[in-house]
């Protein structure tokens, strides 16, 4: 077990932020994007009825997953916004799901748990312990240690069976479909969890496992020559028959592992991995000659066939590209170069519903389209409050990672624990 030092935050006092409709969005200007990135960060959380008290599943039709990662866009919000309105939320819905063995692997979800799930589950974990997130339950290990038993979790199901290695798709027999199928979001979620953990424990097992699975990836061909990130393989085929389909995520998980890397190993073999795999991303931007370098989920937005999930890929590629550009700046000029454009346009595609501030899904047809939702939502919040990053402070690591038992705005308040609510076995 890894034991981390408990301590009391500083005195620190939530951002007061005045919220700012989407469609005046200044790129330039941090006010304005942190009072747009409020507006959306209250349509996001209309989706989830959980409290502070209380964790609650996404409706019909959001599986499980999305609830892991909507939490990850949440930790983004409140760490480069300030805005800590939200934290007693997502600290419970963190604690709430950690399951019997404390790794994320909860019995009331085994019928649509897989390990890209699990994997994002993780993501948020982690983030939680690289910002000192305020963790307000003893009986539940540190974020750092969850984020190291759930890795161990998906270490345990590393299948050599077929194609020489690499993580199914899927976990349990209810799920017989994807046990037959190796794909990168699985296999990229655990390659990045191995990388942030190698970064903040600074332990080699982490970082020897997140180059196999690296090697294995670019072995099978699922990453090709051109840093393209395809979707995954059969077993039965021995991986020889790779589904050519790419998805903005599955690039970006990926991207930013070695982006970690980069950072953790001072290798330059990562940032290049990491720039390589920006280039090829480029597939994701400009559909139209008149909305040009603006973001759209190719493999479905223009033949109206993306999926609840599909429907929020685009925020996690935000996401992590944002991030790595902390550690590998040369990326920045195409961000600025895709992103920024981007920005405006998701925010401009914010401007529906009564209040003028509901977004919609395409952002290259000019404004509001008319197809609303949660993965909507999470999208343009993290396409938009991620040019933040550079205010932010980094990723914690090694000795500067706490235990934080008590919230910035409220040094005496604790969330209450029931057994049956967090379902840790005792």
């Amino acid at each position: 077990m890894l034991f981390v030092k408990s301590v009391r935050p500083a005195a620190v006092t939530t951002a007061i932020i005045a919220a700012i409709a989407p469609k005046d969005l200044n790129i330039n200007d941090p006010a304005s994007v942190k009072g747009v990135a409020k507006t959306i960060a209250a349509g996001t959380m209309s989706y989830y009825s959980g409290t502070s008290e209380k964790f609650a599943d996404l409706p019909a039709p959001h599986y499980w997953w999305q609830a892991g990662a909507l939490m990850g866009t949440m930790l983004d919000y409140s760490h480069y916004t300030g805005d800590m309105a939200y934290d007693r939320q997502i600290a419970t819905a963190l604690l709430a799901q950690v399951g019997p063995d404390f790794d994320y692997m909860l019995p009331s979800h085994f019928g649509q748990e897989g390990n890209d799930d699990q994997a994002f589950w993780g993501f948020a974990v982690m983030a939680a312990a690289e910002r000192n997130f305020p963790h307000p339950d003893t009986s539940i290990p540190s974020w750092l240690q969850l984020g190291t038993n759930l890795w161990n979790s998906l270490a345990s199901r590393w299948n050599t069976t077929a194609c020489g290695g690499g993580l199914l798709w899927q976990i349990f027999a209810s799920n017989p479909n994807g046990l037959d199928y190796k794909n990168t979001v699985s296999n990229g979620g655990f390659f990045q969890i191995s990388a942030r953990l190698a970064r903040a424990t600074g332990n080699t097992t982490y970082l020897d496992w997140a180059e196999k699975v690296w090697d294995w990836t670019e072995a099978v061909g699922m990453i090709d020559a051109d840093g393209n990130v395809h979707d995954g393989a059969s077993a039965s085929h021995n991986c020889t028959d790779t589904n050519p389909v790419t998805f903005s995520y599955s690039a970006a998980i990926y991207l930013y592992g070695a982006a970690v890397l980069a950072d953790h190993t001072g290798d330059p073999k990562w940032a290049a991995r990491t720039e390589k795999i920006l280039q090829a991303a480029r597939s994701f931007f400009g559909p139209f000659d008149n909305a040009t370098d603006i973001m759209y989920e190719h493999a479905c937005e223009q033949v109206n066939s993306c999926n609840q999930d599909m429907l929020s890929f685009k925020g996690y590629f935000s996401r992590f590209v944002y991030a790595a550009s902390v550690f590998v700046p040369s990326i920045q000029s195409t961000i600025d170069e895709l992103w920024h454009p981007t920005a405006l346009a998701a925010a401009g595609a914010c401007s529906g519903g009564n209040g003028g501030t509901q977004c919609g899904q395409k952002w290259y047809v000019g404004g509001f389209d008319g197809n609303t939702g949660l993965g909507q939502e999470m999208c343009a919040l993290e396409t938009v409050q991620g040019l933040l990053v550079g205010e932010a402070k980094k990723p914690l690591k090694g000795d500067e990672i706490k235990v934080v038992r008590t919230f910035a705005d409220d040094a005496g308040t604790k969330i209450k624990r029931s057994a049956a609510r967090y379902e840790v076995r005792r």
